[in-house]
């Protein structure tokens, strides 16, 4: 055992003080059926409602349940809460309930479960964290003790994708007594673990619960136990993974994964997320240079973007050509595309009059600084002189919609789901992120949007998306993703969505 705690001193090097392995946990996981997991970040308080970042959401995932569930493997919606759901028309979905599930807290569920969830978290006093995921539901009503009818307060192709897990089911008896602050202290739900102590933002300990429904898509688990913790200090993780204390952990930096992958498991997997450049053609009525589509697509041919993939992206990220994340519902592939071609971007800009260059200034935000310089060093070799200005996300926001930026280089995360829905309409849609302010491009989404239709949806996004494209009014980046380091006992399969579902895992 010295000679191994000698050996990850080595690994470490000097930023992780050889005392931390002496105390680290004694060896756990499969030897004792338990799942030891740890976040950088500390989860939020566990009522989903309330919960913005994905380590609060992954372990309210497990927890509890909602009316539907998307199977991501195959793309396929599943009942779980709900046996059965259809729209009797555009504005109502009607939905038939499993009849024997219990709660944790022993509570039977009913109608009456998701009339009090739903109809409580859409009231804007509420606080839900989310208003897109709520502010399509006008109100729930009950038709017997199995069924209910959802009324929307309007036409929304993401219905069934927010019921499918980001709506979870509360129990109406303690969630009406308790409400947002006793779901956060002791969370009850129908999920396939159950929270047996919690140190909020610290230590949870979650348990299968062996109630949970026969039927369920999330299946009965097969790891008994799930230790999640907070371990901000990510070598005091790397440490763990090789001694063997700790079995799962996620977004480790490329250079730290290929140091780990001599010891541990790492699995490198994309994400929802993609990053992108927008560019403000109708701003400042048509005031800047890139409001004409010759300075947009040399602007495009100039990037490196495949090199830019590679070096900053990481293995399993690839160049995107259209205004979405390719593992989405809608996106449409066969867009115009173009390539790395300097001498192309030169042709366009002489065309556009502006062959000696120009000066242009970008924002970005919540990107890497040496990812926009890299943007900016391509764009100086076809004589675009651009000035980086780095601003808080929502200060870049505000300044985009202001129209006092001609061009927003950041990412979009489409809320983990995989559909255009959640990412198109909020760009292109004539909203307040949209300053290409095409009425073509918007009433197509418009169109796509509110159909329930997946023929009419995806027909119709498709010509938005080569409108977007053909007239280069984005230039999207590429996709991101993240390394995972794992136990080499454990078997863990990771989804574009971010959420890890480890009640899918189990021990080789």
């Amino acid at each position: 055992m010295q000679l191994k705690r000698s050996l990850l001193c080595t690994l470490l090097g000097a930023t992780l003080a050889c005392s931390t392995l002496s105390s680290l946990p004694a060896l756990a996981g499969k030897t004792d059926d338990t799942l030891n997991v740890a976040f950088s970040a500390e989860p939020e308080a566990l009522d989903t409602y309330k919960i913005a970042g994905r380590e609060g959401l992954i372990l309210a995932r497990h927890l509890y349940d909602g009316l539907l569930y998307k199977d991501l493997d195959t793309g396929e919606f599943k009942p779980a809460l709900a046996e059965s759901w259809e729209f009797t028309d555009p504005l109502t979905i009607e939905l038939k309930l499993r009849q024997g599930v219990k709660f944790h807290n022993g509570a039977s569920f009913s109608a009456d479960d998701v009339l009090t969830t739903l109809n409580t978290v859409i009231k804007p006093d509420y606080g839900t964290r989310y208003q897109i995921s709520v502010d399509w539901i006008e109100r729930v009503e009950k038709i017997n003790d199995y069924s209910v009818r959802i009324h929307m307060a309007k036409p929304f192709a993401g219905a069934v994708e927010m019921l499918a897990d980001a709506l979870p089911i509360y129990p109406r008896a303690y969630f009406s007594e308790n409400g947002s602050a006793g779901m956060a202290a002791m969370p009850i739900g129908t999920g396939p673990y159950q929270l047996m102590e919690q140190t909020p933002g610290v230590r949870y300990v979650l348990e299968r619960f062996d109630d949970h429904y026969a039927d369920s898509p999330k299946g009965r688990p097969s790891i008994k136990r799930i230790v999640a913790r907070t371990i901000p200090e990510m070598n005091t993780q790397y440490a763990e993974l090789m001694s063997g204390s700790l079995d799962w952990s996620w977004r480790i930096p490329p250079d730290q994964a290929k140091k780990l992958e001599r010891r541990v498991t790492i699995v490198n997997a994309p994400i929802m997320r993609i990053a992108y450049v927008n560019f403000a053609k109708a701003a400042q009525d048509g005031a800047y240079a890139i409001s004409d589509a010759r300075v947009r697509k040399a602007i495009i041919h100039a990037v490196n973007r495949e090199q830019i993939a590679k070096v900053f992206g990481g293995d399993a990220s690839e160049v995107l050509n259209s205004a979405c994340n390719p593992a989405q519902f809608g996106c449409e592939q066969d867009v115009t595309r173009y390539e790395y071609d300097p001498a192309q971007a030169k042709a366009l800009l002489q065309d556009a009059g502006l062959g000696d260059g120009f000066d242009m200034d970008m924002t970005f935000a919540a990107m890497p600084r040496p990812v926009a310089e890299a943007v900016a060093a391509d764009l100086a070799k076809v004589g675009i002189r651009v000035n980086l200005n780095e601003n808080q996300y929502a200060a870049a926001v505000q300044k985009w919609r202001e129209g006092s930026v001609p061009a927003l280089f950041s990412n979009w995360g489409s809320y983990g789901i995989g559909d255009v829905v959640f990412i198109d309409s909020n760009f292109f849609g004539g909203g307040a992120d949209d300053q290409s302010a095409d009425p073509e491009v918007a009433a197509l989404l418009q169109l796509a949007d509110t159909s329930n239709d997946r023929a009419v949806r995806k027909a119709n996004y498709s010509l938005a998306l080569k409108k977007i494209a053909d007239e280069a009014y984005w230039m999207p980046m590429y996709n991101f993703n993240i390394n995972y380091g794992l136990s080499d006992d454990l078997n863990f399969t990771p989804h574009p969505d971010e959420f890890a579902r480890w009640w899918l895992a189990s021990w080789k």
